[in-house]
Protein backbone atom coordinates (compact mmCIF):
# COMPACT_ATOMS: atom_id res chain seq x y z
CA UNK A 1 0.00 0.00 0.00
CA UNK A 2 1.53 3.35 -1.15
CA UNK A 3 1.02 6.45 1.02
CA UNK A 4 2.76 8.73 -1.45
CA UNK A 5 2.14 10.83 -4.71
CA UNK A 6 5.25 10.98 -6.94
CA UNK A 7 5.76 13.99 -9.40
CA UNK A 8 8.17 14.08 -12.14
CA UNK A 9 8.70 18.00 -13.26
CA UNK A 10 10.83 17.69 -16.17
CA UNK A 11 12.93 20.54 -17.13
CA UNK A 12 12.67 22.40 -13.65
CA UNK A 13 15.61 22.67 -11.21
CA UNK A 14 15.17 22.49 -7.64
CA UNK A 15 14.72 25.75 -7.25
CA UNK A 16 11.89 26.16 -9.43
CA UNK A 17 9.99 23.01 -7.72
CA UNK A 18 10.28 24.28 -4.54
CA UNK A 19 8.25 28.00 -5.69
CA UNK A 20 5.93 26.05 -7.54
CA UNK A 21 5.02 23.60 -4.79
CA UNK A 22 5.02 26.21 -2.28
CA UNK A 23 3.14 28.44 -4.53
CA UNK A 24 0.08 25.73 -4.90
CA UNK A 25 0.02 24.89 -1.02
CA UNK A 26 -0.39 28.68 -0.53
CA UNK A 27 -3.17 28.77 -2.78
CA UNK A 28 -5.00 26.25 -1.03
CA UNK A 29 -4.36 28.43 2.47
CA UNK A 30 -1.47 26.15 3.80
CA UNK A 31 2.46 26.89 4.00
CA UNK A 32 5.54 25.35 5.18
CA UNK A 33 5.97 25.31 9.42
CA UNK A 34 9.22 24.69 9.30
CA UNK A 35 12.81 23.58 7.07
CA UNK A 36 15.14 21.09 8.40
CA UNK A 37 19.03 20.94 6.91
CA UNK A 38 19.19 17.08 7.06
CA UNK A 39 22.81 17.64 6.32
CA UNK A 40 23.64 20.10 8.99
CA UNK A 41 21.67 18.28 11.78
CA UNK A 42 24.04 15.11 10.91
CA UNK A 43 27.36 16.79 10.86
CA UNK A 44 25.85 18.46 14.33
CA UNK A 45 25.05 14.78 15.40
CA UNK A 46 28.58 13.62 14.20
CA UNK A 47 30.87 15.78 15.53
Amino acid sequence: MDYTINRVFPNANIEEVDARVRSAVAAQGFGVLTEIDVAATMRTKIN
